[in-house]
Order: C-alpha cells, then sequence, then structure tokens
C-alpha cells in the first residue's frame, strides 16, 4: 500500500446467513456433512444476505470522506469492518495509522466503570500509557462536560452524556484515522458545534476522518469526496457534491415508486368498487392520471437535475431592479430570481422555491411560493394563493421571487425546485423538478460605502 494511502478497502463483501427457525442452524451444522459423506449434493438451510457487495475505494492521507446512502445500505458494515470490530466474508482493508472510532453508542466503555475509569480503559486501548493519559485527563474531563457523573457508572449515564464522553477520549489523544458514525446526532446542538470544530480543528492537523451522516450538507461541506451505497453496492464515489447530487436522485426515485404503488393500489381498489358497481372504469378520471403520471419515470436525465417530470424548469434568471439579466449585486440592491415553467400535465398544488448556496457549499437560503402562502393562511389575509391555483398542459408559469439583498461577499448557486405539495405545510412534498447550478451571481462589497463581515447583513446599528 502507497505511503499516502491512510485507508485501503478492496472488493469487501459481508455475507450473513439467515435462518427462518432456529432449528434451521442446527440442520446447517449437523445435516451437510452427513450428506456429503452418502453421496448427495449438500442442502443450505439459510438465506444470504450481503450487507456488503463488491466495495472499493482508497482514502489518502488527510483527506475527508463521506459515506452516505440510505439505513440498512451498509454504512455501519462497512465502519465496523474498518474498525476491526467485524470480520468481512471476502475483501480486505488496509489501515496505515492509529484509529478512532465512534460508532454504536457506548461501544467500548464497561457500563460497571465509572466515566474516569473508561478514559483510561479506552485510552490504553489506544496505546496510551496511564503516565500519557494523566496529561490529557483535564482536557477531556473539560470537553465531556459531564461535571459530577464523572465518577459515576457509566450505565447511569443518557445517551447524550455517553456520546459526550466517548467523542472526548477519541478526539484528545489524536488519532490520525478518525472514523465517526451518526452518533453526534445523540448530542445537543451546542454540543454538536463544539464536536464540528474540534473535528475541522483535526482535519486541519492533518487526521483523516471517515464520516457518515444523513445530514447531506455537512456531508458536503465537511468532506472532499463521498461514497454513495445501496443496499451493500457501492453506486457512486466522488466528489462529495456530486455524490451527494446522485443520493438525492435515489432518495427521489425511490419515493416515486413508493407513490407510484399507493397511487396503483388506489386505482386498484377504486376500479374493483366500480366493477361492484357495473359501472366503467373511465368514472375516475382524476385517479387512474395520477397513476399515469406518477408511475411514469421522467424522460429527462439531465446531470443536474432530477424530478417526475409533470412540470418542467425552463429557464432560471437573476435580474436587477429594472429586470435585467444582472450577475453582481451589492448589499441593499434589489435581488429577483426568475423562474420559468413549463407544465407538461394537468395539475395542481405547485409550490415554486429556490436555495442559495455559496461557493464553499453551504445553504444559505430556501424559500418558495408556498412559504407566502402558508404566511397569508395563517394570518387570514384576502391574497391569491399560488398553491390553489390549478395549471393545464402546455401552460407556461413565471414566478419571481424577490427581497433586498443582505447576503455577504462571495459567489452563489442558485438552485431551483418545482413540487407538488399534497397539503399546504411542507408535510408531503414529491419533486417534480429540481435543478441544481439553475443560476448563479456574484455579491460585493463597496469597502468603503457600506461593510462588514461574515455570510448575512444583519443590519445592526451602533447606540451609544
Amino acid at each position: 500500500m502507497s505511503s499516502e494511502i491512510a485507508i485501503k478497502v478492496e472488493n469487501l463483501s459481508k455475507c450473513y446467513q439467515i435462518y427462518d427457525q432456529p432449528r434451521d442452524r442446527l440442520k446447517q451444522f449437523v445435516l451437510p456433512r452427513l450428506q456429503r459423506i452418502v453421496g448427495r449434493q449438500p442442502e443450505q438451510y439459510y438465506r444470504e444476505f450481503w450487507a456488503l457487495k463488491d466495495v472499493s475505494f482508497d482514502v489518502k492521507k488527510g483527506e475527508t470522506v463521506g459515506i452516505i446512502g440510505r439505513n440498512g445500505s451498509g454504512k455501519s458494515t462497512l465502519l465496523q469492518i474498518i474498525t476491526g470490530t467485524l470480520s468481512p466474508t471476502s475483501g480486505s482493508v488496509t489501515t496505515s495509522g492509529r484509529i478512532a472510532a465512534l460508532l454504536e453508542l457506548g461501544s467500548g466503555f464497561n457500563p460497571e466503570f465509572t466515566g474516569r475509569e473508561n478514559i483510561y480503559l479506552n485510552g490504553s486501548v489506544l496505546g496510551f500509557s496511564s503516565a500519557q493519559i494523566d496529561e490529557k485527563f483535564d482536557v477531556i474531563a473539560s470537553f465531556a462536560d459531564i461535571g459530577q457523573h464523572l465518577d459515576q457508572p457509566v450505565k447511569t449515564y443518557s445517551s447524550g452524556m455517553l456520546v459526550r464522553l466517548a467523542f472526548a477520549v477519541q478526539v484528545q489523544v489524536e488519532p490520525e484515522i478518525l472514523i465517526v458514525d451518526e452518533a453526534l446526532a445523540v448530542g445537543d446542538a451546542l454540543f454538536q458545534k463544539r464536536c464540528f470544530q474540534r473535528i475541522e480543528k483535526l482535519v486541519s492537523d492533518g487526521t483523516t476522518l471517515l464520516f457518515v451522516s444523513h445530514d447531506q450538507e455537512s456531508v458536503r461541506t465537511l468532506t472532499n469526496r463521498a461514497l454513495l451505497l445501496n443496499k451493500g453496492r457501492p453506486i457512486n464515489w466522488g466528489l462529495s457534491s456530486e455524490v451527494v447530487l446522485e443520493y438525492r436522485k435515489l432518495l427521489h426515485s425511490e419515493e416515486a415508486a413508493y407513490f407510484s404503488r399507493l397511487t396503483k393500489s388506489m386505482v386498484d381498489q377504486n376500479n374493483l368498487a366500480l366493477s361492484a358497481k357495473a359501472l366503467p372504469a373511465t368514472h375516475s378520471p382524476v385517479l387512474a392520471n395520477a397513476a399515469d403520471s406518477i408511475a411514469k419515470p421522467c424522460e429527462r436525465s439531465r446531470q443536474l437535475s432530477f424530478g417526475d417530470g409533470e412540470v418542467e424548469i425552463i429557464k432560471v434568471e437573476a435580474l436587477n431592479s429594472d429586470d435585467q439579466p444582472c450577475s453582481i449585486f451589492y448589499p441593499g440592491d434589489l435581488l429577483r430570481i426568475k423562474v420559468t415553467c413549463h407544465i407538461l400535465a394537468s395539475i395542481g398544488k405547485l409550490n415554486v422555491s429556490v436555495r442559495l448556496r455559496n461557493k464553499e457549499g453551504v445553504k444559505i437560503y430556501s424559500w418558495g411560493t408556498l412559504n407566502q402562502d402558508m404566511t397569508i393562511r395563517a394570518k387570514n389575509e384576502d391574497a391569491p394563493i399560488f398553491w390553489a391555483r390549478h395549471f393545464q398542459p402546455d401552460d407556461s408559469v413565471t414566478v419571481t421571487l424577490e427581497c433586498q439583498c443582505s447576503l455577504g461577499a462571495n459567489l452563489y448557486e442558485v438552485q431551483a425546485a418545482v413540487s407538488r405539495e399534497e397539503t399546504p405545510d411542507y408535510m408531503a412534498q414529491r419533486m417534480l423538478h429540481w435543478m441544481d447550478e439553475a443560476a448563479f451571481f456574484q455579491v460585493l462589497l463597496k469597502r468603503n460605502e457600506y461593510f462588514f463581515g461574515g455570510a448575512m447583513d444583519l443590519r445592526m446599528r451602533a447606540i451609544w
């Protein structure tokens, strides 16, 4: 293995034997041997479940890599094999450097020992002497911040206290490879902030990071490359932004398939009821059209967009106060984002929205017509509701979202989306068309006239 590689995974697979009944396990242990003795082909009394199948990738020293995928995709299994707590069925993993891992909550702790005793236990497992742990103990205890509970048995700890102590131990021993699973999601917001600050410090000092999270924005901003797993198989490996987009496409396709099955079931039940009344099935045009429109996959395969395809975003523009295309804005300028859509099917309950990201990939703001509709409904205002409109095929819809620019100096990407919202509250969304990199604009500052730092202008005033 190259000296520049921290983790090398080659053709890694993990298979579990699933037995329908406990007695099948005994059969598998005894009968195949007897069948071979008498010259018969051995029978198999279990089903194979491949938690991982042919996974390969390299992580360079000092690199940050994210692993994403739905629950059950094999993320945790992969991490356990890398850390050595689980053996692979086939393939190999090679690591270079001291590994610290935050996997299952409280793993590596003796529940009967106190927090203090577990700090020394974990430190010794990581290769540190008692004297070395003594030097780091105060820093570890301070970071964990669990007070008098430090001298109580770990079995009395809450989940939040467990992850505090575990993270404090693992990061303060300055590992060469840090592996973090979803454990940090248990902590409170302030502790999570401290954790991410510490992780960023470790990464800047050259620690290799393997990070698993369902938070797409965290993966995008915290890692350089990412691996997408689905049902144990690698789907995509590359730049984090590209892999996260592929993950969103995967989630959308699975959601679309779910709605397709659900709608087909509704149509079947409706047709069955109509048959019982001796009525033709054509008496249910609404449900039939819904089934057709949802079941048909999106025919477009543009690299940076996805959706069910009943509405297509044709054009997205950043405009100034004169409605002219503009690529440079200053704080206080009127910023307009114009989204033009083409309607491909009879449809209503739409939401046209945008999301702004800076060049670092951080989501700055998201807003859409539904946000305005929700405010109007909450205040019982007498104003038109976009969500209540209904559109026909070949209709053209233009929505302009505008605001006073209050962004800091940066380059911004506009992501645009059209979704169908079954309820006017973002609780039942189906994506019709999502487009990354729909438009770009830049915000500059006139330093001598109006200057501030940060991502947003809070319009502060000094009073004395």
